[in-house]
């Protein structure tokens, strides 16, 4: 598949995933050096919110919009995970005042599992991925313009389409 960033066409590299499937299985840190995986995140319907870079615009603004929508949702788990270091995250969750649960990929580990993985810009492509509480993967959107922002109105209506 192919993204664009302003315009300039990247190939995304890793396992493409399909909704209806079962969603890869993955373990990433959390700001608290604790491994997470996408078993312990299944307790309740999870939403994931990938974002290239958290230290810009763009992301920045997916990150707080979908905290802020999604902390007013009862019965889910939402995750944001980013190419960012454990240090970077925890220094914009800081600044924006900001708690939430994000995962770093530095590795980009997760984006080869997903098919997100931008190996020429060292990112990951910004996309939203919705999974049951049985690990299927219901919803995904790979945001075709990385300078775009995602659909959070669909992504919301997924999850909360699976709150029992």
């Amino acid at each position: 598949m192919i993204v664009t960033r302003k315009g300039t066409p990247y190939e995304l590299t890793g396992n493409t995933v399909e909704t209806g499937n079962k969603a890869p299985e993955f373990t990433l840190n959390n700001l608290e050096d604790q491994a997470v995986s996408l078993a312990d995140l299944l307790a309740k319907p999870l939403l994931i919110s990938v974002v290239p870079d958290i230290d810009t615009s763009v992301c920045s603004i997916q990150t707080k919009q979908f905290n802020t929508q999604a902390g007013n949702v009862e019965g889910i788990q939402l995750v944001t995970i980013s190419k960012n270091t454990k240090e970077e995250q925890a220094n914009w969750c800081a600044a924006e005042g900001v708690n939430m649960e994000m995962l770093h990929d530095e590795a980009l580990t997760f984006g080869e599992l997903y098919g997100i993985k931008m190996a020429d810009l060292g990112v990951l492509a910004r996309s939203i991925f919705v999974v049951d509480t049985d690990g299927t993967l219901v919803y995904q959107e790979i945001v075709p313009e990385m300078v775009d922002e995602p659909d959070y109105t669909a992504a919301l209506d997924a999850v909360k389409a699976l709150v029992k």
